[in-house]
């Protein structure tokens, strides 16, 4: 091909490169979780919006996804170099604050608060403005033996032993509850009770399962204990609050535990899988842990010596209520999106209830309230008490979205994970948490 025709189809084939990538022409492009049932979920909104009759070519879906090993790194990254790759993209409740410098706020549905409620769309909220809309949420379900409760409660020689434990352990005699009553220490009195180690004539090994690796995301399952005494990370102020009674409470009601042999010695090295596996075994009587256990801990086929006789409920109460940690994936918008209007258009749709009722019907987890979740019961059991726990129970730390607060989440693990191994006391923890979390959130 001579030298002139091939400059001149070089050219053609540039300028149209050029004429696709621009606005005119570019659909919308969403970053999206990959792998497991979020972009099973998203997969399904996606093509549900791409079907609409008003969307236009230009503005129709497009999916991308990263690995999920150094997503969050990566999209920071690209986000921070103005990267044009995405015109919206994931979102998590504990890391928004590192990509809000590089998003824009977004604007929901009419229907978005009578979807999800206000305290489920707190969690894509940063500095009183709302980043993303909330697709999954993950929060804390208690699990617990009801075959076990139940005996208890009809039994007058355990009620009297479960009063002697607990006078010996908690130095006040308690008696045996219905779960949906229990505090904190109705819940730790229980665990004891149903600990060989502390009752030879418990059925079970373990009352309960500790998570105490040091790992950030067991500190957000530890932290709804001394939120239920009025603990916070910090004051209205920003004054670090975190060396006071409430986490005393907490990280001494863990140590109690630990040490009466209540949980697994090697709990120290547990997380997510460890403790439903102990679970699962038929050997513990209760225990707090992420709502995603719920499919695998109630399925006859993964867990056949505990799937029938468990039951949930939100977590145990404090002297300020009943509370559970909280966070969302969810989807924000690309400062640097090369088609704004038309992923603004997406993300406002994403958050109407048509949209969260199709997400819901594909694996998705969205918190949604009583009215909308019961149009899905039947098919979601699950997203039943998930929205009413969120709804009702749900909280995010304050500081809980700031640029540091997967930082804080690190610096908790370390200091309370040394105190409840022995390595440091309990004040030396407290104070090298409240030094460390002054400087992160300064």
């Amino acid at each position: 091909m001579p030298f002139a025709k091939m400059r001149k189809g070089g050219l053609l084939a540039v300028t149209i490169a050029s004429l696709l990538a621009s606005p005119a022409f570019a659909k919308v492009t969403v970053l999206g979780w990959p792998g497991g049932p979020e972009e099973t979920a998203l997969r399904a909104a996606a093509a549900a919006y791409n079907a609409k009759a008003d969307v236009a070519d230009n503005d129709k879906v497009e999916l991308l996804f990263f690995n999920r090993d150094g997503f969050w790194d990566k999209l920071q990254a690209d986000l921070a170099a103005g990267s044009k790759a995405f015109d919206a993209n994931l979102l998590a409740t504990y890391s928004i604050g590192r990509y809000a410098p590089f998003m824009e706020p977004v604007e929901l549905s009419d229907e978005a608060k009578a979807v999800y409620g206000d305290s489920v769309l707190t969690t894509m909220q940063y500095e009183g403005k709302q980043y993303g809309v909330p697709t999954d949420l993950s929060l804390h379900f208690m699990y617990y033996r009801k075959d076990l409760i139940d005996a208890l409660l009809k039994d007058d020689a355990a009620k009297a032993k479960f009063a002697e434990i607990s006078e010996k352990h908690l130095g006040k005699k308690l008696e045996p509850k219905n779960p949906e009553e229990w505090t904190w220490d109705d819940y730790a009195a229980t665990a004891l009770y149903f600990t060989q180690a502390v009752n030879p004539d418990s059925p079970t090994r373990y009352g309960t399962v500790l998570q105490l690796k040091n790992l950030l995301f067991n500190m957000m399952v530890f932290q709804s204990l001394p939120r239920a005494y009025g603990g916070n990370w910090m004051d209205a102020d920003g004054k670090i609050t975190v060396n006071s009674d409430a986490y005393r409470k907490g990280l001494e009601t863990y140590k109690l535990l630990y040490d009466a042999g209540a949980t697994p010695r090697d709990s120290l090295s547990y997380e997510f899988a460890e403790a439903n596996a102990a679970y699962a075994s038929g050997q513990v009587a209760a225990m707090v842990q992420w709502n995603a256990a719920a499919s695998d801990l109630t399925s006859k086929e993964k867990s056949p010596a505990v799937a029938e006789v468990t039951a949930t409920k939100a977590p145990p109460a404090g002297p300020e209520g009943r509370f559970t940690h909280i966070h969302g994936l969810g989807f924000g918008l690309n400062k640097n999106a090369e088609n704004k209007e038309g992923a603004k258009a997406f993300i406002k749709w994403l958050s109407s209830k048509e949209a969260a009722l199709i997400y819901a019907k594909n694996s998705g987890a969205p918190a949604l309230t009583p009215d909308v979740v019961k149009e899905v019961a039947a098919e979601r059991p699950d997203l039943v008490q998930l929205g009413e726990f969120a709804s009702k129970y749900g909280y995010v730390m304050n500081g809980g979205t700031s640029a540091k607060a997967l930082s804080v989440y690190e610096l908790q693990a370390k200091e309370f994970t040394g105190y409840w191994s022995g390595q440091q006391s309990l004040d030396d923890a407290l104070k090298n948490t409240e030094k460390g979390m002054a400087e992160l959130l300064k």
